[in-house]
């Protein structure tokens, strides 16, 4: 549970660090100038559709530390990523998203309920509190 006093803090870090006022952070976000206004209050909590925004929005913003101030930001200059697994290797690129030719959709499926459906998105969230999202 996101406590709201908090986030409100933190939000109000992300504006002073990107120098902005609440309603140019709402315009930059796509939100309502009173949805900012409320959110920084405590009045209401942030809804799902608010935080993604902030995230995808601002890059630097780690969904974590948003959420429960676990992480930092602003971001260190280089972060060191964490490698536990013995077959991982760092510094490895991710390969580019795998499409099938003919439709253009993801060439693996995820059963659910005996039937196969195709994969949307995968989205990977490191220790670090960043995330990676890989749409089809």
């Amino acid at each position: 549970m996101v406590n709201t006093e908090d986030f409100s803090k933190r939000l109000h870090k992300i504006l002073e660090f990107y120098e902005l006022s609440a309603a140019g952070f709402a315009d930059k976000i796509e939100v309502g100038r009173s949805s900012i206004s409320h959110i920084l209050s405590g009045r209401n909590k942030p809804s799902l559709d608010f935080v993604m925004k902030v995230v995808k929005s601002f890059p630097e913003v780690e969904l974590y530390w948003l959420l429960n101030g676990k992480g930092s930001f602003p971001p260190s200059e280089t972060p060191t990523p964490k490698f536990e697994a013995k077959h991982e290797t760092p510094n490895t690129p991710l390969p580019e998203k795998a499409t099938s030719p003919e439709n253009n959709k993801m060439p693996f499926t995820f059963p659910q309920q005996g039937k196969n459906k195709p994969i949307r998105k995968i989205v990977i969230f490191y220790e670090d509190g960043t995330f990676e999202a890989f749409e089809n």
